[in-house]
């Protein structure tokens, strides 16, 4: 195997729990959720449209917020969530461009 592919199946290894967090169709639901609200939402916001529990919807937050999908920021007793998917589509983008790349040449 060429250095440049070994490249590509390392940027494959590195996305995997990224591909992983977007799988699921309820952090899909959260995502475009938030997309639509830039001021932020609680958890309970978000309960009010998505059928899970509250306990439910908090997991889903956590795996979205360590995979870097979102941020939160307390607000008095509430934290609010924010989308900050910048990094985790970047790294997505360079998996994409570096497949591209191995393809073409």
């Amino acid at each position: 195997m060429s250095i440049n592919t070994e490249h590509v199946l390392q940027q494959f290894k590195d996305c995997i729990p990224l591909l992983d967090v977007l799988t699921d169709e309820n952090r899909q639901k959260i995502i475009m959720l938030l997309a639509a609200d830039k001021k932020g939402l609680n958890v309970n916001s978000i309960t009010d449209h998505i059928n899970l529990s509250r306990p439910a919807i908090s997991h889903h937050l956590k795996v979205l917020k360590q995979s870097g999908f979102i941020s939160s920021e307390k607000k008095g007793t509430e934290n609010y969530y924010f989308l900050t998917v910048k990094k985790p589509i970047d790294q997505l983008k360079q998996l994409i461009l570096a497949i591209e790349k191995q393809c073409n040449s």
